[in-house]
This record gives C-alpha cells, sequence and structure tokens, in this order.
C-alpha cells in the first residue's frame, strides 16, 4: 500500500503502517491499534501524512468517513460490539501524540466498564457524570 512519503516523515508510524492492513480505499488505510483499549480497536488513517483533520481535502474526509463505516461493519460481523466510540486527538492539547492524523474506532461491549454513561466526556473526569446519582442522563 503506498502512503505518501518524504524523507522527513521516515520516522512517522502511519507513514510506514504494519502490513496487516485491515481494509483501505483510495486515500485512506484501517489498521488495529498496536495498544487496543478493547478488542478489534481499529485506527482509521488517511493516506496523505496531515496532522489535523481540518487540513483533509473533502475527498480525504468522504475516503475516512466510508472507511469507518466499512471497519464498523467488519467489527459487527467478527465481534459482535454492543456499541462504539469514535474520537480523534486533534493537536497535542487535545492528546495527540502521532502527529499524522488518525480517528479511532473502539469497540464496546456491555459490561467493559462498570458504568459507561459519558462516554468520551471521561477525559476530563470531574465533568464526565453531568447527571445527578440515580438519574438517567
Amino acid at each position: 500500500m503506498d502512503i505518501e512519503k518524504s524523507s522527513h516523515l521516515s520516522a512517522c508510524p502511519f507513514c510506514s503502517p504494519s502490513p496487516s492492513i485491515v481494509a483501505a480505499n483510495e486515500y485512506a488505510i484501517a489498521i488495529r491499534d498496536g495498544f487496543p483499549l478493547s478488542p478489534g480497536h481499529t485506527l482509521i488513517i488517511p493516506k496523505r501524512h496531515l496532522a489535523s483533520f481540518f487540513e483533509a481535502t473533502a475527498d480525504e474526509r468522504t475516503a475516512l468517513f466510508a472507511l469507518l463505516e466499512e471497519v464498523r461493519e467488519l467489527l459487527l460481523q467478527e465481534r459482535s460490539p454492543d456499541g462504539f466510540n469514535i474520537g480523534i486527538n486533534d493537536g497535542p492539547a487535545a492528546g495527540q501524540t502521532v502527529m499524522h492524523l488518525h480517528i479511532h474506532l473502539i469497540p464496546r461491549y456491555a459490561g467493559d466498564m462498570e458504568d459507561p454513561r459519558g462516554g468520551v466526556r471521561w477525559i476530563f473526569p470531574d465533568k464526565a457524570a453531568y447527571w445527578k446519582d440515580g438519574e438517567k442522563p
């Protein structure tokens, strides 16, 4: 799979991905996360090296979301998850550590966490539980 490269990008782990590509299209690839949060945790990555989602062209965004949907269907068939978290860390302040855009598709399974309410809000634990005890959000 050809990923757009130049010599200064050789250190980027997503510009030279593992050979185990799960799915691909013209502008993006999908690989399993090397440090999965759950079984099937997958990354959707543009072939062109860019750091931010907001640098992606309309065609790249369309391809990324098409691949996200394709991989979701694969995971439903392979692992039967009960839900998904989808996330992008865009910029160091948002926790991005690999400066090549990637979308996390994280399968969730009933019982994998005692109380999953709040989902991605848990990046700020003191703000995550915005409902009162005993109430449903």
